[in-house]
């Protein structure tokens, strides 16, 4: 059986330094489009492939991506300016990469006979909502940058679809647990890299309700969109949660496996944005059910560092914005 060829965008991110791996395993051919901002090393594992090809180059140049997707079957577009505080360093830039740079490759997807876009999206296109669960038929009401780019590229993905261009996008929760390309700005990593390095967690509020996904449940739904059938997938949404948990229960689940010695500390806070994200969509129209939890999340963050897989928790390679800052970004 021919190959699939698949181009993921941002393969060298958090979720697809996972990913690639994964599409690998299961006998895809991958592209790796990437600006490897936050280093080279994190696809050392998969370097060997055959099945894999790196593209280091922009998103923004139309050249780069007009190779990219040339002879690709699917494309996983993960690139972005990912989360609020990192869209918000600089306007234009995020825009022109999270807007844009997308625009511009469904177009070029499309003019390359792509079979299959698949958009990765985010549950902040739904603003604050005050019902229990949040579910895809919701208005979208972003109240931040990131989310405002990302209702927007849902839109013109959905209006992009046709019967020989299959789009979807999928609304995922916060992704936690470990990657290669770590991240500890993200609100189970954060909490777990405290814990473990200073027996301190510090909650501000928490209160708040937070979805939490694992990044081996994001990634395995990723490769589900690969294979799903076009009639269940095609010109559709998906919320992607798991764990609707507040953030002080969050930080109890931690300490449960960090340790005892590890002390919880609550503070004051302005941003009491709280929701729930429904996912019963997907389990009912693909009967997809996430298998791992905060927990396993959090014990694999405490194993790498215990390992020396992660370093100074501080770094700012585990932290986009100071990272960004660092490079010279916002300023």
């Amino acid at each position: 059986m021919a190959k699939t060829s698949i181009l993921v965008t941002g393969g060298a991110g958090y979720i697809g330094s996972v990913l690639v791996g994964k599409l690998l395993a299961r006998g895809h051919r991958v592209t790796v489009l990437d600006t490897f901002y936050f280093g080279e090393d994190v696809l050392a594992a998969h370097r060997a492939s055959p099945d894999l090809a790196l593209v280091k180059g922009d998103i923004r140049d139309a050249d780069v991506v007009k190779g990219a997707v040339a002879g690709q079957d699917m494309v996983i577009h993960l690139a972005a300016m990912s989360n609020d505080p990192s869209a918000d360093l600089d306007p234009n830039e995020t825009m022109s990469v999270n807007w844009e740079a997308s625009r511009a490759l469904v177009a070029a997807a499309k003019n390359a006979g792509v079979r299959r876009f698949i958009n990765a999206s985010s549950a902040s296109v739904y603003g604050v909502k005050d019902t229990p669960d949040v579910t895809e038929d919701l208005s979208l009401e972003p109240i931040t940058l990131y989310g405002k780019t990302k209702a927007m590229t849902e839109q013109m993905v959905r209006e992009a679809h046709t019967p020989d261009f299959v789009t979807v996008s999928l609304r995922p929760a916060t992704v936690c647990g470990y990657s290669t390309r770590q991240r500890l700005d993200l609100t189970v990593n954060m909490l777990t890299a405290q814990a473990v390095n200073r027996a301190l967690i510090t909650v501000f509020g928490g209160t708040q309700y937070r979805p939490n996904l694992h990044i081996d449940d994001m990634t395995d739904l990723y490769c589900l969109m690969v294979e799903a059938p076009d009639a269940k997938i095609g010109g559709e949404v998906f919320n992607a949660g798991y764990e609707n948990r507040s953030v002080a229960e969050i930080a109890s689940a931690v300490r449960d496996v960090v340790g005892p010695q590890v002390t919880i500390k609550t503070t004051d806070t302005v941003d009491l944005r709280s929701y729930r994200l429904s996912s019963e969509k997907i389990l009912k129209v693909l009967g997809y059910k996430t298998r791992k939890t905060i927990a396993d999340a959090a014990g694999e963050v405490k194993a790498a560092f215990a390992t020396k897989r992660l370093g100074d928790m501080d770094d700012a390679r585990y932290h986009n914005v100071k990272l960004m800052k660092q490079k010279g970004l916002g300023r």
